[in-house]
């Protein structure tokens, strides 16, 4: 039974805790969804762990490609760590809370990691795009500096958007309910047991993910633009092949992790049903980051190499 929170403190309008819906109230689907994703967690930790060890002790992924996918790494496996443990003991305990700094904590780590990602698979664009249309330039362009400052940059963006979001949430009054929809704490589902006005923060929220989405992608769009018409001025056919071959795991990731974005953040908040948004954000919180190193894995002989390396040292 949902549980409902009646608030008589100093503000006279503010929750101490919330309770979290999780995924379902079926509960003789607890045990196998808590084995499940419990898999899907540990798988997610150990291959973005081992890619992120297998690029920073490998000499022949030192270059400014895998750079970029370590990072990736470091944000798939930050913000399906703020969600994942925090799932997996909904499915064991009777009342899933969280307390009130914990689902504040919880929303800011996990706006600054999804938000790094976007800007990280645009940086990645970018790389690809200098990698294929200007080689003999390649490493004059996408120096030590300007990888640090491609990854820096959204980093700190990300935390000035992601503190300025969960503040102006947080003074916000939750005086009906302290019951979550939703299997963490996200800004639409807490939005949506707000007594007060968020058109503010609606706003506020549409429009920067608007920006986000829109000139990520830009950068995408434009990069792989350029490479295309890059690629077709090719006479090699084995050249066209290794250009389209270093870029379709990247394309793959980008198409499957906006596309999901796009459907959840792009609507107004009236237009929300959570049963279909928390089976999105299973989508891209825990489905995309356990993707993610295989599809650069499994595709890339690089990193085949440097696995076969590594094992061959072991032995």
């Amino acid at each position: 039974m949902e549980e409902m929170i009646k608030v008589n403190d100093t503000k006279g309008n503010q929750v101490t805790e919330f309770v979290l819906m999780g995924i379902t109230k079926h509960v003789e689907l607890q045990g196998m969804l808590f084995a499940l994703f419990f898999l899907n967690y540990l798988a997610i930790a150990l291959w973005n762990l081992g890619l992120i060890t297998l690029t920073s002790i490998d000499s022949h992924l030192q270059t400014p490609m895998y750079f970029f996918i370590r990072h990736l790494a470091y944000v798939d496996l930050g913000y399906s760590t703020v969600v994942g443990p925090k799932l997996l003991v909904s499915f064991i305990v009777e009342k899933n809370s969280i307390s009130y700094n914990g689902c504040a904590v919880q929303l800011v780590f996990f706006g600054i990691f999804i938000t790094s990602e976007v800007f990280i698979l645009s940086a990645m664009a970018y790389d690809r795009y200098v990698a294929i249309c200007k080689p003999l330039l390649y490493i004059v362009i996408m120096s030590d500096r300007v990888c640090y400052t491609l990854v820096a940059v959204p980093y700190i963006y990300s935390i000035i958007i992601s503190l300025l979001v969960t503040i102006k949430i947080f003074h916000l009054s939750f005086c009906y309910t302290n019951v979550i929809p939703h299997f963490y704490c996200e800004s639409l589902p807490l939005l949506s047991i707000v007594c007060s006005d968020t058109s503010e923060i609606e706003l506020i929220i549409m429009s920067f993910s608007a920006f986000n989405l829109f000139y990520s992608l830009l950068i995408i769009f434009v990069s792989y633009l350029l490479i295309l018409m890059a690629i077709l001025k090719m006479h090699s056919t084995g050249g066209r092949h290794k250009a389209f071959s270093t870029c379709g795991s990247h394309l793959t990731i980008v198409v499957l992790f906006y596309a999901t974005l796009l459907f959840m953040y792009l609507q107004p908040q009236a237009n929300h049903f959570f049963d279909t948004d928390k089976m999105a954000s299973v989508f891209y919180t825990l489905v995309i980051p356990m993707l993610n190193p295989l599809i650069y894995s499994l595709r890339n002989n690089e990193v085949k190499g440097a696995l076969k390396r590594v094992f061959n040292k072991l032995i």
